[in-house]
């Protein structure tokens, strides 16, 4: 089987939740595996690590915004 060719992804034209998905993918040292390879190339530990950390992240933007009222 082959892969078929997904087009290239534009980091700075997704939606915010998305763009943290690949921030924490870079932090991780994954991005580069995630972007040749596809999110199905990760570990389920890797990606239950990633939405781990995001859920952590817009847990800390909602109290951060909260403040700020």
């Amino acid at each position: 089987m082959s892969k078929k060719k997904d087009k290239p992804i534009n980091l700075h034209e997704i939606e915010p939740e998305e763009q943290l998905k690949y921030e924490i993918a870079e932090e991780l040292g994954l991005l580069d595996r995630v972007l040749t390879d596809g999110w199905k190339s990760l570990s389920a530990k890797e990606t239950g690590r990633i939405g781990g950390m995001m859920t952590r992240r817009k847990k800390q933007m909602k109290e951060e915004a909260l403040k700020e009222l």
